[in-house]
């Protein structure tokens, strides 16, 4: 996570309340998400525990900042970051996750996140990140963005894009540099519709749509642990979202 900013007034008062949206498939989790921010001040305009409501209810509340576990019963943070930005390019995205993994922060990028967090984040730290992100700065590492577009336009043979149509491709080389659905279709040429369906395409073929379930343990067993899966007062537990 960056370093906080001296100054976070980019664009907006710091005397005005910052609105966000909470989506965690844990009721507990988004209580305490709510405590916290309420406690510092931040307004919470709505809360959800499916992909599929918080897509359509975020847009109409117009949240400054989403708040997004990656793992949700019916779907990903990331799918809703970019339904939701598909729709208003002006509500900002923070991913809450599970792993600190290449493929994931690739995902976050290309869905137009404002960042990418772990769920051991600590409250200060959370709060801090959403109001930089309120103030329209970014919480991935300088550069990301630019070497995820990079990356793309140098291994376009890689393995992970032989399942990318050409079209698809091209779709996915201009959403990294940051290009929303409206600008992709200007510059390709294509409706707005038809771009939102390669980039929902792109995503599910890149493991970012439903992820499957972890299984659940028998009658007298114990459910193994996912390896490196971190804890923290924010995320006590982490079993599967069902």
């Amino acid at each position: 996570m960056q370093t906080p900013a001296p100054h976070l007034n980019g664009g907006r008062s710091q005397a005005a309340s910052i609105r966000v949206f909470v989506v965690t498939g844990h009721a507990m989790v988004r209580q305490g998400l709510r405590d916290l921010f309420e406690t510092e001040g931040i307004e919470v305009v709505g809360e959800s525990g499916s992909a599929a409501e918080a897509a359509y209810r975020i847009p109409a509340l117009k949240p400054d900042v989403a708040v997004l576990d990656d793992m949700l019963p019916d779907g990903t943070g990331i799918e809703v970051c970019r339904d939701i930005r598909a729709v208003d390019p002006g509500i900002r995205c923070l991913i809450l996750a599970s792993y600190d993994d290449e493929q994931a922060v690739r995902g976050a990028v290309l869905a137009g996140a404002s960042g990418y967090v772990l769920k051991r984040i600590g409250g200060t730290e959370l709060v801090d990140g959403i109001r930089l992100i309120a103030a329209g700065h970014s919480l991935f590492r300088p550069g990301v963005k630019d070497l995820v577009a990079e990356s793309l336009g140098r291994t376009a043979t890689a393995p992970w894009m032989d399942s990318l149509a050409a079209r698809e491709q091209e779709v996915l080389v201009l959403i990294a540099r940051g290009l929303t659905n409206r600008e992709v279709g200007q510059q390709m040429n294509l409706p707005e519709p038809v771009v939102k369906n390669y980039v929902s395409s792109v995503l599910e073929k890149l493991g970012f749509r439903r992820r499957p379930a972890a299984p659940r343990a028998g009658p007298g067993e114990t459910a193994a642990k996912e390896p490196g899966l971190p804890t923290s007062p924010l995320f006590p537990y982490q079993e599967s979202c069902q």
